[in-house]
């Protein structure tokens, strides 16, 4: 299975309207990367509404909608104006495209943006073709609308690459909070099967609690009607030993993958927290392409470490010192790593050869994507702790095979 397989009700569905020769068309194909929409100059070109399914990273799954123009006109334009309104019930986020050469009369967008608003539907305002006006002039027609109309707006040129960052940002920043996965890895084992979380107490999870990340995935565990069995990698093999069958999943602390592998049957699904974390909070898709550039790496390159809490520096920090020690083995001690922590993150990822994130357990999703958007606005491969030690350990693919989307 893979990310086109995803049912139609599971996409965030995203709707483009607009009036004809707005350029929704055209922001369609900015948005995707793709030649997803017939471009004209013709008005009307677009007639009835279009749902395409695709996957758009790092956002993932979606469907799009294309639809007609709100301003069609005559009978058979009326039918389609309809059929657009129709499309509102499908629609989880909704892009209101105006074109900047049209802006006095916007009367018909206040009209939509009301139906909108009776349906609880997320908006955002895009003022394209910007292209077309003067510069100085963007940003107080940005002003008028959004006192105008009341929603956050982000000004583009559709046939300008440099803007989809800015637009995939107010996208995912104003996505439906069910956009956050439900689950963490309840669609990963059958309900009744025992899962074992390996969660060894070091020095970032020290005696008398459990780390964020391992306390949610053991609340969805028992969500999700599964068994969960919770041991150090000391007890492990007695564990193993004391279950009639094999277990279902095996969930570890990404640090010791050699040493769990060692002691389960090949059969056994195998990942990490992290990694699930990955899955959850961003793309996992994004953080493996991420992970195999590792191998690209060269001593003279520069990698970002970030992180999104801010505790203080641990002796043996998993980020700060054990990942870099042993990418430092790998290709040479030149290798140079700069750490940044919390809300900061660097305007000049440009600079990196690559970003290792912690799991993001302190972020939102949505946090989380917009750091995936920034780096790839700069084409700056990015990945998380669990999957970069997976790679560096050779065992990537083992522990991402046990998610539907990559087997």
């Amino acid at each position: 299975m893979n990310l086109q397989d995803t049912p139609r009700g599971n996409r965030l569905h995203i709707g483009f309207y607009g009036r004809r020769n707005a350029g929704k068309s055209s922001l369609i194909n900015l948005v995707t990367g793709q030649q997803a929409a017939l471009v004209s100059s013709h008005a009307g070109t677009t007639t009835d509404p279009v749902i395409k399914s695709m996957e758009l990273l790092p956002l993932g799954p979606i469907a799009v909608i294309d639809t007609a123009g709100l301003d069609d006109s005559g009978e058979l334009g009326e039918l389609r104006v309809s059929r657009s309104m129709q499309m509102m019930d499908r629609t989880d986020l909704a892009l209101l495209v105006i074109s900047a050469e049209e802006t006095e009369d916007i009367s018909l967008e206040k009209k939509w943006l009301e139906e909108f608003k009776k349906r609880k539907i997320p908006v955002i305002g895009v003022l394209n073709q910007i292209d077309k006006i003067d510069p100085g002039m963007v940003e107080n027609i940005l002003s008028e609308l959004d006192s105008k109309l009341g929603v956050p707006f982000t000004a583009v040129s559709a046939n300008q690459r440099n803007y989809r960052a800015e637009l995939l940002s107010a996208i995912v920043k104003n996505a439906p909070m069910d956009f956050e996965s439900t689950t963490l890895v309840g669609d990963i084992f059958e309900e009744g099967a025992a899962v074992v979380l390996v969660a060894p107490q070091d020095i970032q999870a020290p005696k008398g609690r459990l780390i964020l990340p391992q306390v949610q995935v053991i609340r969805d565990v028992l969500d999700n009607g599964g068994l969960a069995l919770t041991v150090t990698l000391g007890r492990l093999q007695q564990l193993l030993d004391s279950l009639k069958d094999p277990p279902g999943l095996v969930i570890t602390d990404s640090q010791i993958f050699p040493q769990v592998n060692a002691m389960l049957p090949a059969n056994v699904p195998l990942t990490s927290f992290s990694i699930v974390m990955a899955r959850n909070k961003g793309d996992l898709a994004t953080f493996v392409r991420g992970a195999r550039a590792i191998r690209d790496l060269k001593e003279s390159d520069k990698i970002l470490v970030a992180e999104t809490c801010t505790h203080a520096p641990l002796e043996e920090d998993i980020g700060r010192e054990k990942i870099p020690k042993w990418l430092r083995e790998r290709v040479g001690e030149g290798l140079r790593v700069d750490i940044s922590a919390g809300l900061d993150f660097p305007e000049n990822i440009g600079e990196y050869s690559l970003i290792l994130h912690c799991g993001g357990c302190m972020f939102t999703r949505k946090q989380l994507m917009s750091r995936l958007i920034m780096a790839d606005a700069e084409n700056v491969p990015i990945t998380n702790y669990g999957v970069a030690i997976a790679e560096i350990n050779g065992m990537l693919e083992r522990v991402i095979s046990v998610f539907p989307e990559f087997r």
